[in-house]
């Protein structure tokens, strides 16, 4: 049996009549990387919060180690949080800004050096000792906070979008410094993202997030390749999704075509959602195709072409190594290992379709997502 650190039960939040979270129910083992991902709204911070004891919840309840902590105040949890905005204190220096916390609890000079000291070479920052923390980069603030945050020994450290304010180079760099910190303290992580790259790669869990409720935990891997519905499918990766019927076990139709495939159990003839990957498509000849269309559009992509494809007036989209043009028409093969069926819900009919796919719309919503979150949920 899971060993669970922490355990939120039956938990609901409303902020001004609106409901934050929804009877939310959550375990979290020790010593594991665990990521909330979500959209802007979602609750994520929210939960964080509560875990925190920043926010005491409507109902439900907050379990700690097998006790229930509802009530206990955030100082006195065995918890400490790291914010997208690192609060580091500009008229200490490296050492002070990272030894206060022991500094608080009265601890010795010696055991102070020795903590400091270890926590500096954690982190990368031997020989920053006396510098101002204002002197630093985005990315060695960043670790300035996370040894001030480990130095006092939580059990459990809350990182609430702590790379949000890197550019992208150094956010990846971060993310392996992170997921290393984690293993070499063997603590348990809970992580706050919209950014479902930085989810797959760092977690050992997600948690998918959506109007106050928890779509689906897993593995990255079961995440990615099997999504509980659309909107899991749509927000971990590109997806196109269509419409489908389940003729029996293992046979699927959609998009005007039969497909054999690896899923089962659904009703005769039932109304399903078909997730194909955009890697996951084949390119061939069009006579040699089980779908056939026209491209409408492509991206060169560095490693591959994004090519958006028009079949029967829905856009898929397809990532080849192979160059295609505007205007060509085009076979798409699919292996039944590719293609993955889901329940409907409600969340059917609203994505996958390249339509009104732009990279500018893209980079527009992340924006968005980044102002909207600093708002807090």
């Amino acid at each position: 049996m899971a060993n669970n650190i922490i355990d939120l039960k039956n938990i609901s939040v409303s902020f001004d009549g609106e409901q934050v979270l929804k009877n939310l129910n959550l375990q979290i083992e020790d010593k594991e990387f665990l990521t909330l991902l979500g959209p802007s709204g979602c609750g994520k911070t929210t939960t964080l919060r509560i875990i925190a004891g920043f926010l005491q919840p409507d109902s439900g309840d907050v379990i700690f180690d097998g006790k229930i902590i509802n009530g206990v105040p955030a100082h006195k949890r065995q918890v400490n949080t790291i914010f997208q905005r690192y609060a580091l204190f500009p008229h200490l220096n490296v050492f002070e800004n990272i030894a206060f916390g022991l500094r608080i609890r009265k601890k010795s000079d010696k055991e102070i050096k020795q903590a400091v000291s270890h926590m500096l070479d954690l982190v990368n920052l031997r020989g920053f000792e006396t510098r101002s923390v204002d002197s630093l980069s985005g990315g060695q603030q960043q670790r300035v906070a996370i040894a001030r945050a480990l130095i006092v020994n939580p059990r459990v450290l809350l990182l609430d979008e702590p790379l949000g304010a890197l550019d992208l180079k150094l956010r990846k760099d971060m993310q392996n410094e992170l997921k290393n910190i984690q293993q070499q303290m063997g603590i348990t992580f809970i992580y706050v993202t919209h950014d479902q790259e930085e989810a797959l790669s760092m977690s050992d869990k997600i948690v998918v997030m959506n109007n106050g409720e928890i779509q689906q935990i897993g593995a990255p891997i079961d995440i990615y390749n099997e999504p509980v519905n659309a909107f899991v499918a749509d927000f971990i990766g590109e997806s196109n999704i269509v419409d489908g019927i389940m003729k029996e076990d293992y046979l699927c139709e959609f998009s005007g075509n039969t497909f054999k495939c690896l899923d089962k159990g659904f009703g005769k003839n039932e109304a399903v959602d078909v997730v194909v990957r955009p890697e996951d498509v084949d390119v061939v000849p069009f006579e040699q195709g089980m779908l056939r269309g026209r491209v409408t559009s492509v991206t060169f992509k560095g490693v591959h072409f994004e090519i958006i494809v028009d079949i029967g007036g829905f856009k898929w989209m397809i990532q080849s190594t192979d160059e295609q043009y505007p205007g060509d028409n085009i076979g798409l093969y699919i292996e039944p290992d590719a293609i993955h069926i889901m329940k409907k819900s409600e969340y059917s009919g609203l994505y996958g379709d390249f339509s009104s796919y732009s990279e500018e719309f893209d980079e527009l919503s992340e924006v968005d997502a980044d102002s909207e979150e600093s708002k807090d949920e």
